[in-house]
């Protein structure tokens, strides 16, 4: 049976090279994090109390095509920024 004896050196080496792997995986994760927007999706009764709307107003709009939705399993889905958009692209100059 072989001994190995870990000095101090052996040690600092260990420590700065778990150190360079975790900054790697850092910068990786932000690169990553920050070329994959998360988008935040909202159901139907948040976008009407978003736009002040009834539910057969927002079906209007689904059905002649001024909000994009997505329908899954029964449930629809709004992207949030598609709604600020919308909201931005009509406003009113006073």
């Amino acid at each position: 049976m072989q001994i190995s004896i870990v000095t101090r050196e052996d040690l600092q080496e260990f420590k700065e090279a778990i150190i360079a792997s975790l900054e790697l995986m850092k910068d990786e994760l932000l690169e990553n994090s920050s070329r994959t927007p998360e988008v935040e999706l909202l159901k139907s009764h948040q976008v009407q109390r978003m736009l002040g709307i009834s539910p057969g107003t927002l079906q209007n709009m689904r059905v002649n095509g001024t909000i994009p939705y997505s329908k899954v399993g029964g449930v629809i889905f709004y992207d949030k920024e598609d709604i600020l958009n919308l909201i931005d692209d009509n406003k009113q100059n006073i």
